[in-house]
């Protein structure tokens, strides 16, 4: 899981970019509360969906505050100071809203604590909230300064302990694609894919995970087909499209193979080499400084020229969120930057072809991109 040292190197670089006068942070968006403690509850638990906040003082403590249900459903110890846990659902007494839990707890903080400038995550902290801040809730409106979109712009660039849990990701996705080359043929089912493909990749991540993504059979008269799997039974001259990410502690792969069912048709074949290309393309094109838009050009050349332009976008940033910035999209001006984590993923969809679609995962470095996924790409 997420690292102390990894926590408290993120925050710092979350208080180098506040104002000075700064002096506490109310963070409230789940998946920020991770990235700068660890503490994510496990989406695989009856306390799935619930949160908690996390109070960072400049200089000073950090404080968790939850329910005591969500806490005990945690993925691993958070990296705090201090825990304040509110008794939710005790056997004696019938089950309460389980929102003011929360906000007993953050009354019991803020009680505690003199009023001083901060700032609240406003685009996810609950309006009920604002009033048992009471003293302490001294957010100006007239900064401009978002807290929420400050720790997105943070979250681009990833520390080891993130890397670490992207490539227990990656492997259990590898573990995935090459169950899939097992098993898709002629009179299987979508369905049944997605069963063998996620039974592969909980054996190899060792623990509960969470698996989804496009299970789908890209077919020559619906060659765009994508989504969760359904019932549809594979027949020869289908592709079907493999593009799946696993999820451990927030964090997520996503990465592509196209299968075709039974022998490969030439046009299929010529997607494949086409897409082949353009990936190839797009990693000359990965390197600090390019722009998302630069990135979408190369990936889109080789297709374009086939006279299948691409109809989506190129790839995108990867981390907490699916997709994450940059986009690889023509208009983007958003720079890569060193150690961002990113995907290429090229697809070609022809009426009377079929569907193909290959995708990768890199780590931006100084020199170019490494690329962190070791599936075998191939019809």
């Amino acid at each position: 899981m997420l690292s102390q040292s990894g926590c408290m190197h993120r925050s710092e670089r979350l208080w180098d970019t506040l104002p000075k006068e700064v002096e506490w942070a109310l963070i409230a968006d789940p998946r920020h509360v991770n990235y700068l403690c660890g503490f994510w509850v496990n989406p695989l638990t009856n306390s799935a969906g619930e949160r908690g906040l996390l109070f960072l003082e400049r200089g000073g403590e950090t404080i968790l505050m939850c329910d005591d249900f969500a806490f005990a459903s945690a993925i691993g110890e958070p990296h705090v100071d201090r825990k304040i846990i509110e008794q939710w659902y005790g056997r004696g007494h019938e089950v309460a809203n389980r929102d003011h839990a929360l906000f007993h707890a953050l009354q019991r903080f803020s009680a505690a604590h003199d009023a001083r400038y901060g700032m609240v995550e406003a685009e996810w902290l609950p309006v009920a909230a604002l009033d048992v801040l009471g003293p302490l809730h001294r957010l100006d409106q007239s900064t401009g300064i978002s807290l929420g979109s400050i720790l997105r712009r943070l979250r681009r660039r990833k520390d080891p302990d993130e890397i670490e849990l992207l490539n227990r990701c990656f492997r259990a996705g590898e573990a995935g694609h090459r169950r899939a080359k097992e098993v898709v043929a002629h009179g299987v089912s979508e369905t049944e894919i997605y069963r063998e493909v996620q039974s592969a990749v909980i054996a190899r991540l060792g623990t509960p995970g969470l698996v989804y993504g496009d299970f789908r059979a890209a077919t020559p008269t619906d060659p765009g087909a994508g989504g969760l799997p359904s019932p549809y039974v594979l027949r020869d001259g289908d592709t079907f499209i493999l593009d799946f990410s696993v999820v451990l502690a927030g964090y997520r792969s996503d990465f592509t193979n196209s299968i075709a069912v039974g022998a490969a048709g030439s046009g299929q074949r010529k997607l494949m080499e086409i897409c082949r290309t353009a990936m190839s393309e797009g990693e000359r094109a990965l390197k600090p400084g390019v722009t998302g838009g630069e990135v979408h050009r190369a990936v889109n050349a080789p297709l374009a020229a086939a006279g299948w332009p691409l109809p989506f976008h190129a790839g995108h940033g990867l981390g907490l969120g699916h997709p994450e910035a940059p986009a690889f999209i023509p208009e983007s001006d958003e720079v890569l930057e060193t150690d961002e984590v990113v995907t290429l993923e090229p697809g070609a969809y022809v009426k009377g072809i079929g569907g193909v679609r290959i995708e990768h995962n890199y780590l931006i470095t100084r020199d170019g991109c490494q690329r962190l996924t070791k599936h075998a790409i191939g019809l």
